[in-house]
């Protein structure tokens, strides 16, 4: 790892990535991934399942070193990380998942203001095993963002849930984005949810996958209205499938 320049949270440049199948045999799954995000970005990984979007968040997140390239970030940078499964811990109440992620130097705010912005006071003393998958996902956002990242990784934090809730959350992530200084890489496979919430789509295919197009959202998140993102999915869904 080296640190990264000023104007920059996170530069990272992936030139292979492999993975040994069961028999031991090489499968590379990323070739040629190059991309960096600066302070009050929001970028968004779209592609299938399985193209190896969550393995690039992994890397981002410095989870994952395994990898021929370089990751360059500053020692000071705080990541915040949000799972494809919320990973809270069953013997603790939801206070206590979000306070284990804290310490004195990072927290931002209190925990009581992120359980009531995020619609959780009630369950602030429930055991993880009593939430319900949409409440467990608003847990994982909380203790991601009760650090107070300077990056900000989620990986499909929306996926399975119910839409009224979905997009409830999709709201809190964009007041994050317009109301907060931070970088936000965004993983998921639906194109109407990227286009609703970031700035820079990189759309990833092939295999090895790679970088397959990439296209900058000049539209204002508070001028993509429904029609607005139903009209890009589909211009932005025809110039995929043309590659």
């Amino acid at each position: 790892m080296q640190a990264v320049g000023a104007e920059k949270l996170l530069e990272l440049r992936v030139d292979s990535k492999t993975y040994r199948s069961a028999k031991n045999a090489p499968i590379e799954v990323l070739r040629d991934f190059a991309f960096e995000l600066a302070p009050g970005s929001f970028a968004c990984l779209v592609g299938p399942s399985g193209c190896g979007k969550t393995t690039i968040l992994r890397i981002a997140a410095g989870l994952d070193r395994d990898f021929q390239g370089e990751r360059c970030i500053s020692p000071s940078t705080r990541v915040g990380m949000v799972f494809q499964e919320p990973r809270l811990l069953p013997w603790r109440t939801v206070e206590d998942n979000i306070r284990v992620a804290m310490d004195a130097a990072s927290a931002t705010g209190s925990i009581g203001e992120w359980l009531e912005r995020f619609d959780l006071v009630e369950q602030r003393r429930q055991y993880a095993g009593e939430l319900s998958l949409g409440q467990a996902r608003r847990v994982a956002i909380v203790r991601a963002m009760s650090v107070g990242p300077d990056l900000l990784l989620l990986d499909e934090p929306l996926v399975s849930l119910d839409e009224t809730v979905a997009a409830r959350l999709r709201g809190e992530l964009r007041a994050i984005a317009e109301t907060r200084k931070l970088g936000i890489l965004l993983v998921t496979h639906d194109l109407a949810e990227a286009i609703e919430l970031s700035d820079r789509l990189l759309f990833l295919g092939g295999k090895p996958a790679c970088v397959m197009l990439e296209r900058e959202l000049s539209i204002p998140r508070s001028r993509r209205d429904r029609r607005t993102v139903a009209a890009l999915v589909e211009e932005i869904a025809g110039e995929t499938n043309a590659r």
